[in-house]
């Protein structure tokens, strides 16, 4: 659907560094790690080495940070709704549709990227398993979202996923995304929205270093990444005004903790310095 000169084409070169890290983890399979990806690991492992020792995480420990909370938190959907319908946007070379397909044979999950990484993925899902849907192609700042959401029945809740995506993107745009979602999908009886976001690191001591670390990324992916909120107050407002019901953050200090800590109170919550956090937010519908 999309043209495959899209103009966020670029930041597709991160795909293939986060699937071979995913790969190293052990958390993916062979299929998904790139030469590619492979060679921009090396290239910057004393980097994330460095930023571990030094900043207190990097990239690659927030890549597996947030696949973990999303993964929990898809599977708690699962277990809530059965019939649960999955729509994973930007889906890059992440593993997840292969990995639920495993546990739930029966899910409908179809992923979504723009046409050239919809079909390195494609490929690599059908050399895992020939029956592997097509990856899916759709501009998601248009009408076409709401072509894809028509796949899907109506009758089931469906969650969206985005990893990795939604900090490339000036705010306008990100409410246009998130207003999409809302909109084209109350006729489902729930949406759901998973997604990690990288907040303003205003808690961390090499803040200056981390906001230098982002604009070189800003310029090597020709996007418009940044930091879009300082608080989960001002995030829970702003998926609010998009149409969302209920929001929840989770970051990785609070969830990861053993006892795990409840979630606190939109008043008693903070930034606590982590450098990505999880959301989950509901729109629940009159159908």
């Amino acid at each position: 659907m999309t043209d495959s000169l899209s103009q966020h084409r670029h930041i597709s070169f991160t795909a293939h560094y986060t699937g071979y890290i995913w790969y190293q983890m052990g958390i993916s399979h062979p299929a998904f790690a790139t030469s590619k990806g492979k060679f921009l690991a090396k290239l910057l492992h004393p980097l994330e080495s460095w930023a571990e020792r030094h900043v207190g995480g990097s990239m690659r420990t927030t890549l597996k940070q947030r696949h973990q909370m999303i993964d929990e938190h898809l599977c708690q959907l699962i277990e809530q709704h059965p019939q649960l319908q999955v729509l994973e946007i930007a889906c890059g070379l992440s593993p997840r549709s292969w990995n639920f397909r495993q546990k739930f044979s029966e899910i409908n999950y179809r992923e979504l990227d723009l046409p050239d990484m919809a079909k390195i993925k494609t490929q690599a899902l059908q050399q895992i398993d020939q029956h592997a849907p097509e990856v899916l192609t759709a501009d998601i700042f248009s009408k076409e979202l709401d072509c894809i959401f028509q796949m899907f029945d109506r009758n089931q809740p469906l969650v969206v996923i985005s990893e990795g995506l939604i900090n490339y993107f000036a705010q306008h745009m990100l409410f246009t995304l998130l207003k999409g979602v809302t909109e084209y999908g109350q006729q489902f009886s729930e949406i759901h929205y998973l997604s990690d976001i990288y907040p303003e690191p205003v808690k961390n001591k090499l803040a200056s270093f981390i906001w230098s670390s982002s604009r070189l990324l800003k310029f090597m992916s020709r996007s418009a990444f940044t930091f879009h909120f300082k608080s989960s107050q001002e995030l829970q407002h702003f998926f609010q005004d998009a149409g969302f019901d209920q929001i929840e953050v989770q970051q990785p200090q609070r969830y990861f903790a053993e006892p795990r800590q409840p979630n606190p109170t939109p008043e008693q919550d903070e930034h606590l310095g982590d450098l990505v956090w999880m959301i989950h937010a509901v729109k629940k519908n009159s159908v």
